[in-house]
């Protein structure tokens, strides 16, 4: 997940370490917060496998500053990424998150359109937890409100998001036609 985001980000632009942490905070950090022991070793591995560039350039007001940019490698990893995600990226909602972040860069509306498809498919699935064998569990069979909770917020975010994969699957394909 922070890989795609560090690839992600800086396909929009060259970024400092700081500022490319900051925003990948804002992406992900209410979830996962990012460490810079987590982050700079991680674009360093990015770095000697070919992903991304460093480049120092002289600071605005102090020292210089290591800016890093996405190589071809890098682009091409990304939108492979965006492509064909792993599977985790289309059932873990915060790895489905940090992937429709970046899934504009995708520019292919059909190849969009696929990926949509996937998550789509594994909403509508049955899923364990919401079913009791053959039948939906509602909200209401349960007595404890926190478990009645946790079904009406998954109820009214599924639903919204059904509906938001539905009609951006409509534009998408007319959008190939």
């Amino acid at each position: 997940m922070l890989e795609l985001a560090v690839l992600g980000f800086l396909h929009e632009k060259r970024l400092h370490g700081y500022e490319l942490r900051k925003r990948i905070a804002a992406l992900t950090g209410h979830v996962r917060p990012i460490a810079d022991g987590t982050l700079y070793p991680l674009l360093k591995r990015m770095e000697n496998a070919g992903l991304l560039s460093r480049e120092l350039e002289p600071g605005q007001a102090a020292a210089p500053r290591h800016m890093l940019a996405l190589t071809t490698d890098g682009r091409t990893a990304l939108l492979e990424r965006l492509r064909v995600p792993d599977e985790l990226f289309i059932t873990d909602e915060n790895r489905w998150f940090t992937l429709l972040a970046f899934l504009r860069h995708l520019e292919d509306a059909s190849a969009q359109a696929v990926v949509l498809r996937r998550r789509l498919d594994f909403l509508t699935q049955p899923a364990s937890f919401f079913w009791d064998g053959d039948r939906p569990l509602r909200a209401a069979d349960f007595e404890d409100p926190f478990r009645q909770g946790l079904f009406t917020i998954a109820t009214a975010t599924t639903r919204t998001e059904l509906a938001w994969l539905r009609e951006t699957l409509a534009t998408l394909e007319e959008a190939t036609r």
